[in-house]
């Protein structure tokens, strides 16, 4: 186990061998929206955490492990689709529109939703092939909650 996780730190964002691949991936995209409004909350951070837990059955360290290196990935990328490609390839439909919850459930957690915010959910809903009104009723759940 413990060999697994060092790898995520050896593995490259292109290494399709990497054992947390779709983990990593989302992770990455939840921090981009943490980041969007170059404000980030610790709210934010504690529902992305919380998120990959509910999400995927992971010990509390790979829990850390995947969601520091997320947010290195995001910090370090130039597009999305390396990300967006991970889950396309890896999750159902079901899996990425709960995604797409959490993406809104993080914009909406500091009980403000950033323009920025906004937007990179948006280009993350195309590049994860999510129809627009299945868009619009993440949004609105997540806006619910809050």
């Amino acid at each position: 186990m413990l060999k697994s996780i060092l790898n995520l730190f050896k593995d490259s964002p292109e290494d399709s061998q990497s054992p947390h691949q779709v983990e990593i991936a989302t992770a990455a995209l939840l921090s981009e929206v943490v980041r969007a409004d170059s404000l980030s909350d610790e709210r934010e951070l504690a529902t992305l955490k919380q998120l990959i837990r509910e999400n995927f059955d992971l010990t509390e360290e790979e829990i850390t492990n995947i969601v520091s290196v997320g947010e290195k990935r995001s910090e370090e990328a130039v597009d999305l689709v390396q990300f967006t490609k991970a889950l396309n390839e890896g999750m159902s439909a079901e899996h990425k529109e709960r995604v797409m919850r959490g993406l809104w459930q993080i914009a909406y957690a500091d009980a403000t939703l950033s323009p920025d915010e906004e937007h990179i959910i948006r280009k993350i809903a195309d590049l994860l092939y999510i129809p627009h009104s299945r868009f619009i009723k993440a949004k609105l759940e997540a806006q619910s909650t809050k």
